[in-house]
């Protein structure tokens, strides 16, 4: 018998005593200190037969906020109700149900979103069908990027734009798994993101980072001498260097207490992180043993179920802001997952944060 089945039989009756310690609170990720929790006093717009407003970006003229939900389509909130703004595929006749995994790729999943603030057109990162772009007026996406050196994109996440160089930023999170695998990503340790750069005018890729573990949200920095890009099975975010003595090289910005989502910078040069969820005994187990995570993917458990295990068995909202050289500033929570969970984006606007979440059908609103 060799090593690893052997390692995979003393696992297999070790996690299913990890299943029954769970529902015990025993694997809950403990508290931060510091932190407020202050999110459940936050407000919340629900979608109507829609979930999973995953970003959340606002046009130049301050209309929004616009959202990719999960059946493809991109909505738009006009401060009474969501109406449909643009699409990512033409194959609409079988998306009509707001959540269905097993129809992504049909659909399409809108993910990251961008506005140019010179041509107001609207940037997509769709994570099936590639690098997307629609007018002012919405409508059909166009498609601008779908494969990389010859490779497809698999998952393509988020972006930014750098209109002064009229590039856009954007990754790629995995070569081998789709979005619907997610969890796979996580828990094999998936190294095979990227983090590319298009050139809008010249229509090139030019990949700047290669081997990242779960490649995710994307931000520019305020004076564009930098880019991050979140690492999210290792927790942490990346900064990549555009500009200076170091440019071309990379450096670890922030480590987090849990997997970052999206980042994005507010006016001040600071950054929101969102944080699917915080990190607890049991993921620090699975991100850092691959043969535990591989053994969890093999137990009989159903997406919910393993996902329970994964977040610690406890729904819950965290969001940190870091300062524009990676320090910690604040950390917000909704411990108890009152009013918010799973959130995947925070956009601060005119004194108010908008939150979004990957899974859950509506998006918060915390007056700062």
């Amino acid at each position: 018998m060799n090593s690893k089945l052997i390692l995979t039989v003393i696992a297999l009756p070790l996690l299913a005593v990890a299943i029954a310690l769970a529902t015990t609170g025993v694997f809950t990720p403990p508290p931060i200190r510091g932190s407020f929790d202050v999110l459940p006093g936050a407000e919340r717009i629900h979608l109507s037969r829609a979930v999973g407003p995953e970003s959340l970006v606002f046009d130049p003229s301050g209309g929004g906020p616009y959202t990719g939900v999960a059946d493809g389509r991109v909505l738009k909130w006009n401060g009474v109700d969501w109406v449909e703004f643009a699409v990512t595929s033409s194959q609409r006749e079988k998306c009509s149900h707001p959540f269905n995994p097993a129809m992504e790729h049909i659909c399409g999943r809108p993910l990251g979103l961008r506005f140019h603030p010179k041509t107001e057109d609207l940037y997509i990162a769709d994570a099936y069908l590639g690098l997307q772009v629609v007018g002012p007026g919405g409508g059909m996406g166009s498609q601008l990027v779908t494969e990389v050196e010859g490779q497809p994109l698999r998952f393509t996440n988020d972006m930014d734009i750098d209109e002064e160089e009229d590039v856009i930023y954007f990754t790629d999170s995995s070569t081998v798994f789709h979005r619907r695998e997610f969890m796979s990503s996580v828990l094999t340790m998936d190294m095979t993101g990227k983090l590319m750069k298009y050139d809008i005018p010249k229509k090139e890729v030019t990949v700047l980072l290669r081997g990242l573990a779960f490649a995710n949200g994307v931000s520019l920095s305020k004076d564009r001498s930098f880019v991050l890009v979140a690492e999210t099975t290792r927790c942490r975010i990346v900064r990549f260097w555009l500009q200076g003595p170091n440019a071309g090289k990379h450096d670890i910005f922030a480590e987090l207490p849990g997997f970052p989502d999206n980042i994005r910078r507010n006016s001040e040069g600071e950054f929101w992180v969102a944080l699917h969820s915080k990190t607890g005994v049991l993921t620090k187990w699975a991100t850092s043993y691959s043969w535990f995570g591989r053994s969890l993917l093999k137990l009989p458990l159903t997406f919910k179920q393993l996902h329970y295990l994964l977040v610690g068995g406890k729904p819950h909202a965290t969001a940190v802001k870091l300062s524009n050289e990676g320090k910690i500033l604040q950390v917000l929570e909704d411990v108890e997952g009152k009013t918010l969970k799973f959130i995947s984006e925070v956009e601060e606007r005119h004194g108010k944060l908008w939150i979004a979440s990957v899974l859950m059908p509506y998006i918060g609103i915390y007056t700062v």
